[in-house]
C-alpha cells in the first residue's frame, strides 16, 4: 500500500510537470495569436483539451490517493486492534496459568490421589472433580471432606475478578433408585443440585463474588467415558469447574491503558 501510494505520488508530480508544460505553451500561442498568428488558434485548442484531459488525469490520482490514504489508515487500525487482542489473549493465558500453578499447589493431595485434575487449554481452565471428593452417593449434600477440598478452591477463586467461573454437575447413566426419586426424580434434578450446592458454598463459605459464578446442571449428557464399565461411570460423576474470559475486549483495553501510561 505504501508503494502504491508512492506511485500515485509520483504519476501525479509527472502529471503536473506535463500540465504546467502545456499551460506554458498556451500562453506562447495565445501571445503568436495577438501578433497575428491565424494558425495557432487551432493549436491553443488542442493544448486546451490536453490540458483539461491532464486536470481530470490529475483529479482522478488525488481522488485515487486519498482512497489509498484512507485504506492505509484503516489498516493501521486494524492491525492495532489485532496487536491489543493477541496482547489481551496472551495475558489473559498468562493469568490463567498462574490461577493453575496455584490451584495444582494447593489441591496437590487430591491431585495425587487421582480425585481432581486441572487442565488448561489456552483461556480456559477446568477443575474436574470427581463426585466421591464431595459428595456421597446420591446425595447432593457436600461431605466434611469435601467442604475443606472446596475451601481450598475457593481460597483461589475469591481472587479471581477477571474471568467468569461455571460450575457443572456431571452424573454417570445409572436412574436414580426408586428410594432416592423423592428427592431426585432423575440424573438431571441431581446434577443440578449439586452444581448449585457447589456455588452456595463458593458464594458463602469461600468469599467467591456471585457475579462471577454460574452453576448448570448436564445429568449423564457429557460423558468423559462410556458408561458400560465402574471405571467409566466413575469418570462420569463429576463436579467441573470452568474458568473462562469474561469479555477480551475489556481486557484488550486495560493493555491500551498501560502500553500508554508506560510511554
Amino acid at each position: 500500500m505504501q508503494s502504491r501510494l508512492a506511485g500515485l505520488e509520483k504519476e501525479r508530480g509527472q502529471l503536473n510537470s506535463e500540465l504546467s508544460n502545456v499551460r506554458g505553451q498556451i500562453t506562447d500561442l495565445e501571445r503568436k495569436l495577438t501578433s497575428g498568428s491565424a494558425s495557432a488558434q487551432e493549436e491553443i485548442a488542442k493544448l486546451q483539451k490536453q490540458a483539461a484531459e491532464l486536470e481530470a488525469d490529475g483529479a482522478r490520482l488525488a481522488k485515487e490517493r486519498e482512497q489509498l490514504r484512507q485504506e492505509q489508515s484503516q489498516l493501521a487500525a486494524t492491525l492495532e486492534q489485532e496487536r491489543l487482542a493477541k496482547l489481551a489473549k496472551e495475558e489473559e493465558i498468562a493469568r490463567l496459568t498462574r490461577t493453575q500453578e496455584e490451584l495444582s499447589k494447593s489441591l496437590q493431595d487430591e491431585i495425587a490421589k487421582g480425585n481432581i485434575t486441572i487442565q488448561q487449554v489456552q483461556d480456559r481452565l477446568t477443575i474436574n472433580m470427581v463426585d466421591r471428593v464431595l459428595f456421597d452417593s446420591g446425595q447432593a449434600q457436600v461431605k466434611p471432606a469435601g467442604v475443606e477440598v472446596l475451601t481450598q478452591v475457593g481460597d483461589v477463586l475469591n481472587k479471581i475478578t477477571d474471568k467468569q467461573i461455571r460450575i457443572e454437575g456431571h452424573t454417570d447413566n445409572v436412574p436414580i433408585s426408586p428410594k432416592l426419586q423423592s428427592r431426585f426424580k432423575t440424573n438431571w434434578e441431581l446434577s443440578t443440585a449439586r452444581a448449585t450446592t457447589v456455588v452456595r458454598h463458593l458464594i458463602d463459605r469461600g468469599g467467591v463474588d456471585r457475579r462471577h459464578l454460574s452453576a448448570v446442571g448436564y445429568a449423564d449428557t457429557h460423558p468423559l467415558a462410556p458408561n458400560d464399565s465402574e471405571v467409566g461411570r466413575s469418570s462420569n460423576r463429576r463436579i467441573e469447574i470452568v474458568l473462562y474470559p469474561k469479555d477480551l475486549k475489556e481486557i484488550a483495553g486495560q493493555v491500551k491503558a498501560n502500553t500508554a501510561a508506560s510511554k
